[in-house]
């Protein structure tokens, strides 16, 4: 299975500052008129980022593209419920 292609997210930076304080992890800028057409092109009501650090040490902003995978069994997305049974009439409870 290959990787897919990493999408950059145009118009997001992110810069860490070394001599901010230790809460400060760093500073996410956006150039507004990149980083707005680049969400209007996404399909999803909700569009997730990832940071990431390249080869070099610096510092990227990728489009999250993970989607889960169809499962062959749907039930398995079922919580697991007791299910009745008729034979003991519901008699089967411990109290």
């Amino acid at each position: 299975m290959s990787k897919p292609e990493k999408v950059f997210a145009k118009g997001f930076i992110f810069k860490k500052n070394e001599n901010a304080p230790e809460w400060v992890v760093g500073r996410l800028s956006l150039k507004k008129d990149e980083a707005i057409a680049f969400i209007q092109n996404q399909g999803n009501e909700w569009i997730n980022l990832n940071i990431a650090r390249g080869q070099q040490g610096n510092f990227y902003i990728e489009l999250d593209t993970w989607k889960p995978t169809n499962q062959s069994n749907p039930s398995s997305n079922q919580p697991n419920v007791p299910q009745f049974n008729p034979q003991t009439n519901g008699n089967d409870l411990p109290f």
